[in-house]
């Protein structure tokens, strides 16, 4: 009896599957030993085990035991840790989708003036003394920010009907500096010390004084957004070869990049609500996720996830030890470990950025 062998592409996408699911395992490995040495990292240290034996004391129903050490690990550092792995993410997450919706390998929030936006909402919330919703005022007021930010780009990046990448980045970026612009205005014009400084938070961004009350929201909208892209993510695949592509195999491609720009704009207006503006971690975890495991996009978008939620929880650890006891906002250590990234990621993608590597 004859048997027909897969397809090529098929074949090699089923060999390639078990590579791919080990180091995705790996990688979160490395986020789970990852946070575990972080949350013990600070003024006051805590030894890994010591910390481990806390959390298992904690999180299966115990009481905890009386002590600094106790204190310091499960009522400060721990949801620290994990809100900067969830914005970690988030940011990752969001910095992948829009590259490959604007086909552009320098897209990121920041870029299309969502980060922008998302600002200028939490600072308009700030400056304005509103607290119309309670505590969720300045993280709703965030979020609007970045959707007002994406509805004016969009609608001025269309041409004709069409909404074109690269007009989408021309004016992202004009858009991301308008918004840059009104922030410093609302910082010149607020007589408010204490404004100001929360300003500077969100300018620079930063995860001191979180507790958990902090963590569900943006846990739940980071989690629920990477099942859905993830589960969609042959769609962004096929969006990445174009418009007429999409069109031969039934996909309609303005309504596709709409949604999946709606829900970078949830991530990223989610990110910045509850940290500020970090740059960066959108714009280099996508392209070294890439390196990794190749374009596919089932593949890419589940370890960028990881892989920025690890490289958000070492800047803060950075932020937080290296002018100990003040520290530095995350946005600085960011670009410090973000541009050197960056700039090798170019240099090993040079051949497909237009180089001559």
């Amino acid at each position: 009896m004859t048997t027909t062998s897969a397809p090529a592409p098929l074949a090699a996408d089923r060999r390639a599957a078990p590579a791919h699911l080990a180091v995705l395992a790996a990688a979160c490995a490395v986020l789970a030993v990852s946070v575990l040495v972080a949350t013990g990292i600070g003024p006051v240290g805590v030894p890994a085990g010591q910390v481990a034996a806390i959390l298992a004391d904690r999180l299966t129903g115990g009481g905890g035991t009386p002590g600094t050490a106790d204190l310091v690990v499960w009522r400060f550092r721990f949801p620290r840790v994990l809100l900067g792995a969830v914005v970690g993410a988030g940011l990752a997450l969001a910095g992948a989708v829009v590259q490959g919706v604007v086909r552009n390998p320098v897209a990121d929030p920041h870029l299309l003036g969502l980060s922008s936006g998302a600002s200028v909402g939490a600072v308009l919330a700030l400056t304005s003394g509103g607290a119309l919703l309670g505590v969720v005022t300045v993280p709703a007021a965030a979020f609007l920010g970045a959707a007002v930010a994406m509805v004016l780009v969009l609608a001025l990046a269309r041409h004709r009907g069409r909404l074109h990448p690269l007009r989408l980045v021309l004016v992202g970026v004009a858009c991301a500096h308008l918004f840059s612009g009104v922030t410093s205005y609302l910082l010149a014009r607020t007589n408010n010390a204490a404004a100001q400084q929360q300003i500077v938070f969100w300018l620079l961004g930063g995860l001191s004084g979180t507790q958990w009350s902090a963590l569900p929201v943006p846990a739940a909208v980071v989690l629920g957004t990477c099942a859905v892209l993830v589960a969609r993510a042959r769609r962004l695949n096929v969006l990445v070869l174009g418009d007429d592509a999409c069109a031969a195999l039934g996909v309609h491609a303005p309504r596709l990049r709409r949604w999946l720009l709606v829900l970078a704009t949830l991530l990223t207006g989610t990110a910045v609500a509850v940290s500020g503006g970090i740059g960066f971690v959108g714009l280099v975890v996508g392209h070294v996720a890439r390196m990794v495991v190749g374009a596919d996009h089932r593949r890419v978008l589940p370890l960028a996830a990881v892989l920025g939620a690890v490289f958000l929880v070492w800047a803060d650890v950075l932020a937080r030890v290296l002018i100990a006891p003040a520290e530095l906002p995350i946005g600085v250590v960011t670009a410090f470990l973000g541009v050197p990234l960056f700039l090798l990621v170019v240099r090993g993608r040079g051949h497909r950025l237009g180089g001559d590597a």
